[in-house]
Parts: C-alpha cells; sequence; structure tokens
C-alpha cells in the first residue's frame, strides 16, 4: 500500500511482568516460621546453573546473574524459548 503508515511504536505502551527464579526449596510451615535474620534457605541448583526467566509467568528463556556498572543485580539471557 502506497503512502500507509505501519505503527512500529505499538509496544511501547503494553507492560509485561519480568520476573527470574534462582532456584526453588521446598519448606515447612515451621521451618519458615522459624526463619529469622541471616538464615539461610538452600535452593534447589548449584551457583553456576542458569535462572529461569518469565513474562507474565510464562517462561521465556534462561540466563545469568551479572553485576551491572551501577552495581545492580542483573540477567545475562543465555537463551530464548520460542513457542
Amino acid at each position: 500500500m502506497a503512502g500507509s503508515k505501519i505503527n512500529t511504536d505499538i509496544g511501547e505502551e503494553i507492560m509485561v511482568n519480568v520476573s527470574v527464579t534462582l532456584g526453588s526449596a521446598n519448606l515447612r510451615v515451621h521451618q519458615l516460621l522459624k526463619l529469622g535474620r541471616g538464615a539461610v534457605v538452600e535452593l534447589d541448583r548449584d551457583v553456576n546453573d542458569y535462572v529461569d526467566i518469565y513474562a507474565n509467568d510464562v517462561l521465556i528463556g534462561h540466563g545469568e546473574v551479572v553485576i551491572t556498572e551501577s552495581d545492580k543485580i542483573g540477567i545475562s539471557i543465555t537463551d530464548t524459548i520460542k513457542k
């Protein structure tokens, strides 16, 4: 179509909740209630394992934890899952 313009800004207003899962652990309620400051909960993954990346609670990929230039925690995406 001559003269028609495709809206490339369509995704600028759509919000997506992105979350990252480092691992998981199963605790009994009484164990959970005993946790206090300084308690350590061991997760089911090793230090060098990937993390899961979710968008709106849907697994979209995996990544590695990194520290950014501004000393924040970030995720380096290592692979994506396409459905």
